[in-house]
Parts: structure tokens; sequence; C-alpha cells
């Protein structure tokens, strides 16, 4: 049998530890054969017995406003929250040329480091037009040989009586953007944005992302409104959100209860460690909470749940090297799991989870699927996740994207 890709002693990440390696085929682009010592002719590499797992998932970031740290206003003080101001009193010098280059840089960090997937937000406010939404657009084609990109378009900061701002965000949608969003916190009528934004899914039968539920104040939280418009317009599958960091403030029996809500309508959480831990708490002098919510307990409960990175180097996340591995690590941390069981999860919400949100047919290592892998030195799924570990090498749609040399010590003689 020809093949174009033969990757030969393979352990799988959706199979367990006990279980003999396999060799994968690849022809077109497509996963062909999964089995043990494959009759195949073709280009070959060899995973050495180690994982090898489906590309990891961004399911939610911003590439428009990625590594802008050091062009805004230093934060005067620690109990300051002003990171919108920040980034919106530069957003006028945009341009499409800025854009793009800061977003390629952080695109082809985040392929170094096993993403083959991304769901992007890009803010398309009246100060900074379309320019985010036609950069992102090229970037899309550009960098189609190493990563799908699917955006997600909103208003950052307000819709309601914004002139210019619902004009923006339809002509995105006439133009195919395939997912609406919204940043309800900075609206004077934060209900309103959600059901205009059901409006807008409904009418061009696109899916739904909003900024969600974030802070520490638990009263008269945001989701119940989304689960109650997902349930009645049958949009289930289709909703996601991220933050919910005002979850971690909520005793854990009503976190499971929110669970079990998010599970009965279909709608997903992005937990976004990074950024919830950098802001939240600033109106704490001591002890000052972490505001990242256990996903963990909320998948236990019923909901989908994914982790993803949000910002890199910018006012709401002034740091960050793109490696989601680091961040699912951090999440781990932060809500206090470890083990196999756990972590294990904490992986399934960077690969399987991330690919629900996302409606990613043809994801995983299955015979039809994209061959869309990455190989790492580990063994386990939460090996990758307890190491921060780094992938050795990559391929999209059989194509190898990247290597990775192992460092060797140079022991004296």
């Amino acid at each position: 049998m020809a093949l174009d890709l033969i990757i030969r002693n393979a352990r799988l990440s959706s199979a367990g530890p006990d279980n003999p390696a396999v060799d994968i085929g690849v022809r077109g682009g497509t996963i062909v054969a999964v089995e043990p010592n494959l009759a195949g002719d073709g280009p070959e590499h060899d995973a050495r017995g180690k994982l090898v797992s489906p590309g990891l998932i961004e399911s939610h970031f911003h590439l428009d406003k990625a590594m802008i740290i050091d062009r805004v206003p230093m934060q005067p003080d620690r109990m300051v929250r002003d990171h919108m101001k920040r980034t919106a009193s530069i957003k006028h010098t945009f341009t499409a040329e800025d854009i793009y280059a800061r977003a390629e840089a952080t695109i082809e960090q985040c392929v170094l480091h096993g993403v083959t997937h991304m769901r992007t937000q890009v803010e398309v406010d009246p100060n900074v037009g379309l320019l985010g939404f036609e950069v992102i657009e090229q970037l899309r084609k550009d960098y189609a040989w190493a990563i799908d990109i699917q955006p997600c378009v909103f208003l950052q900061e307000g819709w309601t009586d914004v002139p210019g701002a619902d004009e923006n965000l339809v002509h995105c949608l006439n133009r195919g953007a395939p997912v609406v969003g919204g940043g309800i916190r900075y609206d004077k009528d934060g209900p309103g944005q959600i059901r205009r934004v059901f409006e807008l899914a409904q009418h061009y039968d696109i899916d739904v992302d909003f900024h969600l539920d974030g802070g520490h104040d638990v009263k008269n939280p945001d989701y119940p409104q989304v689960c109650e418009i997902t349930d009645r317009i049958r949009w289930q599958g289709r909703v996601a959100f991220g933050h919910g960091s005002r979850f971690s403030c909520m005793p854990v029996k009503e976190q499971a209860a929110v669970g079990k809500r998010l599970g009965e309508s279909g709608v997903s959480l992005a937990v976004l460690p990074a950024t919830d831990l950098f802001n939240g708490g600033r109106h704490m002098e001591h002890s000052v909470m972490r505001g990242v919510t256990d996903a963990n307990t909320l998948i236990e409960h019923g909901a989908n749940c994914t982790i993803s990175t949000n910002n890199v180097l910018n006012p709401f996340t002034p740091y960050g090297d793109c490696s989601l591995t680091r961040i699912a690590n951090l999440y781990a941390n932060v809500v206090q799991r470890y083990g196999p069981k756990d972590l294990g999860v904490c992986f399934e919400m960077i690969t399987d989870r991330a690919a629900k949100v996302m409606r990613l047919g043809d994801y995983g290592i299955e015979v039809g699927k994209a061959a869309d892998l990455v190989v790492w030195n580990e063994e386990l799924p939460s090996d990758v996740i307890a190491k921060c570990a780094l992938p050795l090498a990559g391929f999209k749609r059989g194509r190898r994207i990247f290597l990775r040399e192992l460092p060797t010590l140079q022991r004296p003689r």
C-alpha cells in the first residue's frame, strides 16, 4: 500500500497505557489506517513508542491584540483594573501591517507548540473598524497549511447605542464570519446584547461564543439567560463562552448546579486561567482570590469545558509563550488537580472537548479523519500536562509542519 506518511510505533492519546503501539497511515491528508505493523510504503516518522495525539486546539484566543504590551501605558498600581482602557488607548494606532505581523508571530509560536486549530475572537469596534477581521481572514488563508483558524467577530467595548458598532459586525457576518460573540460586561445593556447575538446567529445560521460571567460577583449571572435562549431556539452544541470566573466564587454545590445547567443546554465554557488569574481579585489587598473556575467539577456534572490561552503579551495578560500545555498546567495548579484521571481531563479540554466546541467533524485519530497529529516525548496525556511538555513533531493533513530536536547533555569525558 502506497502512503504519503506512516507514523510508526505510536501510543495513541485515546488508548490506555497498557495498549500496544500502532502505526498510523496517511494518504491525501486523511488517516487511512491505524493498526499494528502496518504494511505500506512511504515516508516514515518513528514515534518510538511515545504519545501521538490529535493537534491541540485553542478554543478562545485574541490574535488581533497579541503582543502589544510594550506599546500601552504601564499599569499605575496592582489594585487598578484598567486593562480595557489601556488597550483602547492605542487601538487607533493599529494598521493592517501591524496586526498581521503581531498575529503572524503569535500563530507561528502556537503551531510550534502543537496547535492545529484555533478559534480567535476578532474585535470590530468602531475605533478599530474591520482591520482585524480583514487581517485574520488573510492569515487564515496564508496559514491554512499549518492551522485552521475560525474567527468569531464581536464588539469588545459596547454595542448598545454605539454608532457604527452593529453595522460593523453585520458586515463581517455578510462576508462569511462563522461565529458571532459578545462582550457583555462592557455593554450598558448586557441582556439586550445577548438577545441580539442570538438573533444574528439564527439569521446567519452560525455559532455563538460570548465573553461571560467574569469577575467575582455571584449575583445575577448571565449564563441562565444564555441557556434559556439556547434551549428555546434549539442552538444546543453551538454556544460557548469564555471566562466564567465568578463560578469559582460559588460553593461547590452551586458549581455543580452550573455544570448541570450548562450540560443540559449544550453550552460550553472556556476557562482562561492566565487572564483570570492576572485580573481577578484586584479589589483585594491580601488573601487574593484565584478567580479560576474548576472546570473539572463542571465536567463531572455534565458540562463541556475547555482550557485556552486567551491573550498573549497584552494588558489583559502581559506574558505568554503560546504554550497551551503550560496554560493547562497553570490551570491544574490553580484548581489543585493532579494525577492521570484529572490531568487526563485537562488534556481532553485542549483536544477532544475543544473539538466539540468548534464542531470539528474530521478531528481525531481514526480512519477517515484529518491527519492533524502531534508527537510527544511522553507516554500519557497526563504527563503532557504535568510536565508542560513540548511537542517533538507536528503534522497538518499528513505534512510535517515542525520538528523539535531533544536537547542532549554534554557529559565530561
